[in-house]
């Protein structure tokens, strides 16, 4: 499971997608729209500006917004920002590789061969997911919700 602090990260990331190209939102305002702790909020927010996928601007006018088009950020570059790698064990992760202590023989392990599945089907998903995409699957079931059909050829 993800922890809250990337539950909140991809929270303020989709509210920023949302409004991307109207200037950037302040801190309160993200916090108050999204139900999420300022303070916490605050440091998930530094972490993904030092990341590159935010950026800030102080005084007047000033605020929180994506660096890049939401088209252009993956979920799982944010997810691996504020959560760490995606191995559900460490000896198949890719950029945080530990051999198992209690592991006999790493070529073999049962359990390494399934993870690793899991690590590329997670990663998979996640790095050909952007921003855009999950705002889009957003607003296409709120739509479904609320009865609206779309007729796009």
């Amino acid at each position: 499971m993800i922890s809250k602090k990337t539950k909140y990260g991809l929270q303020a990331l989709l509210l920023l997608s949302r409004e991307y190209g109207e200037g950037p939102l302040l801190i309160s305002d993200l916090a108050e729209r999204e139900r999420i702790p300022k303070k916490f909020l605050e440091y998930i927010l530094l972490q993904l500006k030092n990341a590159g996928v935010l950026q800030s601007r102080k005084g007047k006018g000033g605020g929180y917004s994506l660096a890049k088009p939401p088209a252009e950020i993956s979920v799982g570059r944010a997810i691996r920002i504020l959560e760490g790698p995606l191995a559900p064990v460490a000896c198949v992760s890719e950029t945080a590789y530990q051999r198992c202590t209690e592991c006999h023989d790493e070529a073999t392990c049962g359990i390494r061969l399934v993870m690793k599945d899991v690590r590329d089907a997670m990663a998979e998903i996640l790095d050909h997911t952007t921003l855009q995409d999950m705002l889009q699957r957003s607003e296409d079931e709120k739509k479904k919700l609320h009865g609206v059909v779309d007729f796009q050829i």
